[in-house]
């Protein structure tokens, strides 16, 4: 779709605005010393001023920026960043008081956290618990009984599960799931194993429409996602209606912006920057020359990202089944050498889950940090893993839904309660050791020197197992987001170029930059992502809950049964 053609005003603004935002980023980023990271990214002085702990040798001889000239005008900019990022926390984590005592105090659920939950739990409902009941079938689907060669899309089921999952499976399963249980104790995986299975249906639905409103190209070549449903499909559900039709395009856009901005820093630098702090622990000269390791990381990105979906998929099918299996088994090993522990484990998940006073901040607070550590981690509710499932080759939409609905299962029950086990069983969320770790937010590196105990000499292979989840991670989110700039700018080889370009320079910058500043913003997008998304996914429930009710139907009575499998 080229924007401009339909609404050029719009889209005039939007790219100014776009370019305007990315050059302030990219100034911005440029900005940040190698190990800022301990300091608050809403204050990026402090950091002059208290130089941070395990601080690396080259940061002896930097020297901060004069008062003056070019170096002033990228401590302003860095200082509007600083504001940009508390006025957005400020209202995406505007607190909604759920009671009399969290009104007076000005406390309650960040408004984010609370649309997800909303939004997840509704469609749960609404579908009648489509994620638990075709949960076998999803299975089935998986592995290749109903595929058919010519159904028109890009990627096999298998491979649109594997993209998606590359996105979602990454450094939120160990550094956000470490830094959620150093913080909130071991009751927030319960909250998060919750957030999971509810968010199993937010999945289902999108991803539904996704397939429904996509636009295939006469090179093959998918455009689907948010963007598509949320500007068509409002369109057509409310005919003839121009606030909802503008409201579709207003929300497309916003949403499009959104993932841009999270794909460069939360699905890219992000990675880019944790997965250093976890490899360097192992091979500290990385601390030295940590440019080396972004450079390298751009070039291994960029062989697979310009060929786009398909050479995308081809990576990801190969390599999100090993580096999971890696990772689960080494757990898993850890787990059974520790097997008297597990039943105490669990239990310490279901105290701390329902502890009224617990020291990690009781029900809300614990509540609050497993929902939100969920959906960083799975993404369900908002909307990116859509853009991938979209271009699965299907005929029936509700088939890829359910499809779909097994990335939660997979990221948040099975992968996020491995590293939550390793955490508790080993003790090392509340070893006073590993304070450092904690307040740096470097879960990456507590996930390594936990299992490191148990397992001697594991830090190298999870090493390679921390670089295989942010590699993962950073190729699908470049599709992600290079769907969304193709959207705004015209869906040509040539803009979707321009910002795999645009990806690789942030990959190179992802491993200078603050660890903090960076895991802000990058959160910041990716959250704010759900309010255009799932305010859209609300409105067209009732086309998504047509289309399951036809589909299941059929599948009850065993129309799919004869369909011959392809893989």
């Amino acid at each position: 779709m080229n924007l401009d053609r339909q609404y050029s005003p719009l889209s005039l603004v939007v790219r100014s605005g776009l370019v305007t935002v990315l050059m302030l980023l990219l100034l911005n980023l440029s900005n940040m010393t190698v190990n800022a990271s301990q300091a608050p990214a809403s204050a990026p002085e402090t950091a002059k001023e208290a130089p941070p702990k395990n601080q690396a040798p080259d940061q002896k001889t930097t020297k901060e920026p004069e008062a003056g000239g070019f170096a002033q005008i990228e401590q302003n900019i860095d200082a509007v960043f600083g504001l940009f990022n508390g006025a957005v926390a400020s209202v995406f984590f505007f607190p909604v008081p759920l009671t009399a005592d969290q009104f007076r105090a000005g406390d309650g659920i960040p408004l984010a956290v609370l649309w997800l939950v909303i939004g997840a739990t509704y469609f749960t409902f609404r579908m009648n618990f489509i994620n638990l009941r075709a949960f076998k079938h999803s299975l089935l689907l998986v592995l290749g009984k109903y595929d058919d060669p010519e159904d028109e899309g890009e990627v096999t089921h298998f491979q649109a599960l594997t993209a998606a999952l590359s996105a979602t499976v990454g450094l939120g399963n160990i550094a956000g799931v470490a830094i959620a249980i150093a913080t909130g104790g071991p009751g927030a995986m319960f909250w998060m194993m919750l957030a999971g299975v509810l968010g199993m249906t937010s999945k289902f639905a999108e991803c539904t429409l996704a397939q429904i409103y996509r636009r295939i190209n006469p090179d093959g070549r998918v455009m689907g996602g948010p963007m598509c449903y949320l500007s068509d499909g409002l369109k057509e559900q409310f005919p003839g209606n121009p606030f909802m039709n503008g409201l579709g395009k207003v929300l497309a856009v916003l949403f499009a912006v959104l993932c841009i901005g999270g794909s460069l820093a939360g699905g890219n630098a992000f990675q880019v920057k944790q997965s250093l702090g976890a490899v360097a622990e192992t091979v500290p000269i990385l601390s030295e020359y940590s440019w080396a390791y972004g450079l390298i990381m751009a070039f291994f990105v960029g062989i697979v990202i310009i060929g786009g979906i398909r050479s995308i998929a081809r990576t990801t099918e190969k390599v999100v089944p090993f580096m999971c299996g890696v990772y689960v088994l080494a757990c898993l090993a850890i787990i059974i050498i520790n097997i008297g522990k597990v039943p105490a484990s669990f239990q310490a998940i279901i105290d701390g889950a329902f502890a009224p006073d617990a020291m990690y901040g009781g029900i809300i607070g614990v509540l609050i940090l497993g929902f939100k550590r969920a959906a960083f981690s799975n993404e369900a509710g908002v909307g990116s893993a859509a853009i991938a499932h979209s271009a699965a080759k299907t005929q029936y939409p509700v088939r890829e839904g359910i499809v779909a609905s097994l990335g939660p299962f997979v990221d948040t029950i099975v992968i996020c309660t491995m590293t939550a086990l390793v955490m508790i069983i080993t003790g090392a969320y509340n070893d006073p050791q590993y304070t450092h770790l904690i307040d740096s937010n470097n879960g990456a590196a507590l996930t390594s020197e936990a299992m490191d105990s148990q397992i001697p000499y594991f830090q190298y292979v999870l090493s390679v197992s921390v670089i295989l989840f942010a590699y993962s991670t950073m190729i699908s989110w470049s599709y992600y987001g290079e769907r969304c700039w193709a959207f705004l700018f015209g869906d040509s080889k040539k803009a979707s170029m321009s910002y795999r370009i645009l990806f690789l320079v942030f990959v190179v910058l992802g491993s200078i930059v603050s660890a903090t500043n960076v895991l802000d913003f990058g959160d910041l997008m990716i959250l704010g992502m759900a309010f255009p998304n799932i305010l859209g996914v609300l409105l067209l429930s009732n086309r998504v809950k047509r289309e399951l009710d036809i589909y299941w139907n059929r599948y009850k009575l065993g129309e799919f049964e004869n369909q011959t499998s392809s893989s």
